[in-house]
């Protein structure tokens, strides 16, 4: 290859060199910025502030020290919400069975229908369930606060000519830790048995 067709093709390659340079220069800074990462945790939880059954005034602070068994439900409900709480109960008294220490453990029963779940009409209903389980209630924007933290869906059906309705929610188990921090969840279709060996496995790592 002669000198000349050397130093076309080197001014060519030159060239090309320099548009990408400046191509480069020329991006967004954020064009440069690494991709963001996710560190796998799944973003449930958060401040509320809601009244328990006995008419007191609560926080997620109160329960800082605590793990927390977080169900929406709400006492009005004709079969989800029973069956569930009743499931709760009988995962405590499982584990109160085996001697497993459960005084850490706090179950919150958040009603999703406040217009009708008084403080006084949580603690009624309760009282068929196990007594480590505390009701809560608040005004509708409490509630609201509360179920967004915790990714929980709920809208009232339509109401009949006697004023009856139901609520349509998600129904999930969530437990908490300590910090606040979501440790796992338990479905609608998880047994007594399998809730209590749930969260058997979180005690017992403590």
């Amino acid at each position: 290859m002669n000198s000349h067709k050397r130093a076309i093709i080197n001014g060519i390659i030159i060239g090309i060199v320099l548009i990408v340079a400046i191509g480069f220069a020329l991006k967004p800074d954020n064009a440069n910025t690494p991709a963001p990462t996710t560190s796998g945790q799944a973003i449930i939880g958060g401040n509320f502030a809601l009244t328990d059954d006995t008419g007191e005034r609560r926080t997620n602070h109160d329960f800082s020290n605590n793990y927390m068994l977080i169900y929406f439900g709400y006492s009005f409900c004709p079969d989800v919400c029973p069956l569930d709480l009743q499931k709760i109960s009988m995962a405590l008294s499982l584990l109160e069975e085996e001697n497993i220490d459960i005084s850490a453990l706090q179950p919150l029963f958040i009603t999703v229908d406040p217009e009708r779940d008084t403080p006084e009409m949580m603690h009624e209903y309760l009282e068929n369930f196990h007594p480590k389980i505390l009701g809560l209630s608040g005004s509708l924007d409490d509630v609201k606060i509360a179920a967004q933290a915790y990714r929980v869906y709920f809208n009232k059906g339509d109401v009949d000519e006697g004023g009856s309705y139901l609520m349509d929610h998600s129904s999930i188990m969530y437990l908490m830790g300590p910090t606040g921090t979501y440790l796992r969840h338990f479905s609608p279709q998880a047994t007594p048995q399998q809730l209590a060996d749930g969260i058997k496995a979180v005690l017992g790592a403590n």
